[in-house]
């Protein structure tokens, strides 16, 4: 069963791909939904190759980082304005926000092994976290605009940022050990 989730995500990450191939340039790694996609791609192609057992670190990294971006598209941006039909239901948001990360995360609880190091918990929320301060540098250099409102530090405060990366933090260490404890 978790050969033929992986399968269905590999056609759904080239669905959603196909869906952004106009903005297939530098600027795709300045969002973590396309980073997250793009892990989570490589990690299932490798999956249909690879022994599973090799593969459990990624699959457990790409499933927490599909689940961020779900999580910060459903319970963030679509409440700071977003429009759900189309972060969610269209275009690549509906294979890059909902399905993706939705079948990875039933693939990896229901079918896949799991990790066994408590260290590995940490990568997910480390990985995001090397993001965020690096969107955040980037943004006050005005050398990258968001791409996420809580990026831009040029238009909220100092106060504001740091609440903001915490928050994400939070998330992001939280998803990690709730996928890790399934």
């Amino acid at each position: 069963m978790a050969f033929a989730a992986n399968l269905l995500m590999v056609v759904l990450e080239l669905l959603g791909l196909y869906q952004v191939r106009s903005m297939l340039s530098w600027k795709l790694v300045v969002f973590y939904t396309q980073l997250s996609n793009l892990i989570a791609f490589g990690t299932s192609v490798l999956f249909l190759f690879l022994p599973a057992g090799e593969l459990v670190l990624l699959r457990y990294l790409s499933t927490c980082m599909l689940m961020m971006t779900f999580c910060v598209t459903a319970f963030v941006l679509i409440p700071m304005g977003g429009k759900p039909e189309k972060l969610l239901l269209s275009g690549n948001g509906l294979y890059h926000h909902l399905l993706c990360p939705l079948l990875s995360l039933a693939s990896y609880v229901f079918f896949e092994e799991h990790i066994t190091s408590f260290w590995a918990v940490l990568l997910p929320a480390g990985i995001t976290l090397f993001y965020g301060l690096t969107m955040v540098a980037l943004n006050a250099k005005r050398l990258v605009d968001g791409p996420y409102p809580f990026f831009r530090v040029h238009q909220q405060s100092v106060c504001r940022t740091i609440l903001w990366m915490i928050a994400l933090m939070f998330l992001a260490s939280g998803l990690s050990l709730g996928i890790a404890c399934f």
